[in-house]
């Protein structure tokens, strides 16, 4: 069969990756996919610049949409990023009866929908592997190896940035802001640091595996977020003296009201695997009714690893242009016409435990105070640590865990808690999930 022609658009770190890995491996990747597979052209903004990829034999070109409109052209890889005109490029290959592979998460979070359906009414195919979890072949296991499950939940560290900060926080004893500072230093947070560390990134990858996960329409902005910014060494330190290692999460759960989508910090007990993921690495934990747990782990960002997945992306469109449209792997793993209408909780509804912390005067009947404030809204107590005031300091510093609890009832008690006049500032709350 006469080989298919690839275009990319983009040579970053991504695309430069795929270049190489899709160079260097073209017998193997042939031999997986039964055709040949050539990039024939690629676009770029600046194509002085000096690249990780060797493009010999790749028409360059600073106008993605020379590449979108070449009829000779098979399969289009976006891989520049972003959700504005890249939207409209993507629209166009697809019009243009082009397959897409892309590892643009934000594109397919907040414009999947829309562009599933194009491609639908096109009978062409539009991958995404490399969306989420970088290398980890995560949306694949979910779409096609747990496909005789009904997923009850899943949990993922999906944000390397996230990941590290926490690590080096827990490790070494440091403060947020000063490993932000490292981790912009060596390049794993950009300038503006706010996707990774406020959860959006986190929220977008959240939105995909829970729409592939329950056969739900993808919603971002149902996603909960919540981001690490507040947790301090303090809490990193309590956390661990109580068992627990605080993780930056995002959580996608099936309950008989509705599915909960929620990012942020979590408390796990430090024996479960996804604790002791460390540094930029992630991890995802799917339970299925039938399998049960299970973890899948690796790099979730980088050239290579992330080529990794657009590669295969790549083999598994070559694979399918012989079939008819209506028999391939659906996007979203279950057929279009056949998403369902679950209502998404709001966060009012979560139900979950706690980790409390709180500065209080060092006077008798505060915690008194405390404990009956949370008993007044249901709320059972796990947990107390009560530490000496430091030096010439008049606040003790308390720490409470609580039982699973309505956030409703949770919100509530803060609010009184922090009312009362023993109690100084903020109390600082972190969701605890056993994960079972």
């Amino acid at each position: 069969m006469k080989p298919v022609k690839v275009g990319v658009l983009g040579l970053g770190t991504v695309g430069g990756g795929t270049v190489n890995v899709l160079k260097r491996n073209a017998e193997e990747i042939a031999r997986r996919a039964g055709r040949e597979i050539i990039i024939t052209r690629a676009s770029a903004k600046d194509l002085d610049k000096e690249r990780i990829c060797d493009t010999q034999g790749i028409i360059l070109s600073t106008d993605p949409m020379d590449i979108i409109n070449d009829p000779e052209i098979d399969i289009i890889l976006e891989l520049i990023g972003g959700a504005g005109l890249v939207k409209e490029m993507v629209l166009k290959a697809i019009d243009n009866g082009k397959h897409v592979v892309t590892a643009n998460k934000s594109l397919i979070a907040l414009h999947g929908n829309e562009i599933f359906a194009k491609a639908s009414e096109k009978g062409v195919i539009v991958a995404f592997e490399a969306a989420v979890a970088g290398g980890i072949p995560i949306i694949k296991a979910i779409r096609e190896g747990l496909s005789g499950n009904q997923i009850e939940w899943l949990a993922g560290i999906i944000n390397g940035t996230g990941n590290f900060i926490l690590t080096e926080m827990r490790d070494k004893g440091r403060d947020f802001y000063d490993v932000l500072a490292e981790a912009q230093a060596l390049g794993y947070a950009e300038a503006d640091p706010t996707f990774d560390v406020e959860g959006i990134d986190a929220g977008h990858k959240l939105t995909i595996l829970a729409s592939i996960a329950f056969g739900i329409p993808l919603q971002f902005e149902q996603v909960y977020t919540e981001g690490i910014t507040q947790i301090t060494r303090l809490d990193v330190e309590y956390a661990e003296q109580l068992g627990y290692r605080i993780k930056h999460l995002g959580i996608a759960r099936k309950t008989p009201e509705g599915i909960e989508l929620r990012v942020h910090p979590t408390l796990i007990p430090e024996r479960r695997l996804i604790a002791n993921v460390d540094g930029v690495m992630n991890a995802v934990l799917v339970k299925g009714d039938a399998v049960g747990a299970t973890l899948y782990y690796g790099a979730g960002a980088g050239a290579e690893p992330t080529a990794s997945a657009v590669v295969a992306d790549v083999i598994d469109v070559v694979r399918a242009l012989t079939s008819d449209p209506e028999n391939r792997v659906p996007h979203l793993a279950f057929q279009a016409d056949s998403l369902a209408d679950i209502p998404i909780l709001s966060s009012e509804r979560f139900k979950t435990s706690y980790y409390l912390r709180l500065n209080a005067e060092d006077k008798p009947g505060v915690l008194a105070d405390v404990t009956r404030i949370l008993a007044d809204h249901h709320i059972s107590i796990e947990a107390i640590i009560q530490k000496e005031p430091v030096g010439d300091e008049t606040a003790i510093p308390i720490i409470l865990l609580t039982q699973i609890t309505l956030e409703k009832e949770m919100n509530a008690a803060i609010a009184e808690i922090e009312a009362l006049q023993t109690v100084t500032g903020k109390v600082n709350r972190i969701r605890l999930e056993t994960l079972k």
